[in-house]
């Protein structure tokens, strides 16, 4: 057996079922092998005492420390996330928490291999001690890290440290490895591994009806992701603004609401722009496969799990060039790639909604990309670093 402990501080928990569903699957995915043995540490990051009982991190805080989440056995560790400091602390105090623990862990569960989800903190640096208690520690970015943590003055190091000290690496695009790779790390060592999406949840449906279900009769532009600046929600909601009668539905809940709230009242869309909130992942698929278009102007990803899940519902997308987009829009019935402005963005969708690709052209486009395809190249990944 392959022993793996996976440690990831993107991962879901009972206060925050949507916080990094696609590591959960993939997480899954991996223990349904016949050959696997894993175990999970998904460490929550919390201020100091009073601010870790307040607010949002007063459920994180109540947590269970150590619990079987969806049958597999999970630590959550808690570290210091010390506000105001970028981050250049993360590592350092995660690293405190974590030494006694896979020390204990070790004792009755002889991992071969660290799983490490993201470069930063739970492969950065200071972490990279954690390889001397197994064969191999992996490291794998999951989009924005590379791009956010790998460029920030105060973490930047830490990142590129943790790449060149790893046995292997794993990015989710081409796109994604030249980036790692211009940043300093081993391109011998990186391996492009794709996400994957549920094509039986994921799927076209009589759409029509999917809108009915939502109270929405017009055209419907859906948007999903976290209510962040990087996201670049605004630009949609301008490029809608001037498409007249069209719908757009915003999944996700983050800072940036207030703000968008207040864009909505401004130009006077009340009626046709709505903030979802954030929404079970179940729902989703509804959601997609009710829009025409989904739209989304991140100014970085890596290959956005939305943009497959859109496609595999048959619902052309309208993306800017950021991280994999040109390895997922191959084309025209698959979207657009567009300036990241409102103009163009009002542009591309006007054009979909006035010659709509067929459904299954489009979902063609998300064929290659299965949760069994990604498990089986992950364990390839893994098994083969630990026989090396």
């Amino acid at each position: 057996m392959l022993r793996v402990l996976t440690l990831s501080s993107l991962f879901p928990d009972a206060t925050r079922p949507n916080f990094g569903v696609f590591v959960e699957r993939q997480t899954l995915g991996l223990v349904a092998h016949h050959d696997v043995e894993l175990k999970l540490i998904a460490p929550l990051g919390l201020p100091p005492w009073p601010l870790s009982r307040l607010g949002r991190y007063a459920g994180l805080s109540a947590l269970p420390r150590h619990e079987h989440w969806k049958g597999v056995e999970t630590w959550r560790p808690r570290f210091v996330n010390l506000p105001g400091t970028g981050g250049r602390f993360h590592a350092a105090t995660l690293v405190a928490r974590l030494k006694p623990m896979l020390r204990a862990i070790r004792r009755d569960f002889a991992f071969d291999v660290i799983d490490a989800s993201f470069f930063f903190p739970t492969a950065s640096r200071r972490s990279n001690w954690a390889g001397r208690l197994a064969s191999r520690c992996r490291s794998r970015r999951g989009g924005a890290d590379i791009h956010h943590w790998g460029r920030a003055p105060a973490t930047a190091a830490q990142v590129l440290n943790a790449g060149r000290n790893a046995d292997g690496l794993l990015a989710v695009a081409g796109s994604m490895r030249d980036d790692m790779a211009a940043l300093g790390m081993d391109a011998d060592k990186i391996r492009v591994h794709r996400t994957g999406v549920d094509l039986d949840r994921f799927a076209p449906r009589d759409r029509m009806a999917a809108k009915a279900a939502l109270g929405v009769a017009g055209p419907l532009v859906a948007s999903v992701g976290a209510l962040i600046p990087r996201k670049g929600h605004e630009i949609v909601i301008d490029a809608v603004a001037a498409l007249p009668g069209v719908r757009l539905m915003i999944a996700g809940e983050g800072p940036e609401r207030p703000k968008l709230a207040g864009q909505i009242a401004r130009l006077g869309l009340g009626d046709r722009v709505t903030l979802m909130g954030s929404i079970a992942h179940g729902e989703l698929p509804g959601l997609l496969a009710a829009a025409d278009v989904m739209a989304l102007a991140s100014s970085s990803e890596g290959l956005a799990n939305a943009w497959v899940e859109a496609l595999a519902s048959g619902t052309p997308v309208v993306i800017p060039d950021a991280g994999g987009a040109r390895e997922l829009v191959t084309a025209p019935e698959h979207g657009r790639i567009v300036a990241r402005n409102a103009a163009a963005f009002a542009e591309a969708i006007g054009a979909i909604l006035a010659a709509p690709p067929p459904p299954d052209a489009v979902r063609a486009g998300a064929a290659g990309f299965t949760w069994e395809a990604n498990r089986d190249a992950l364990y390839a990944h893994l098994a083969g670093l630990v026989r090396r």
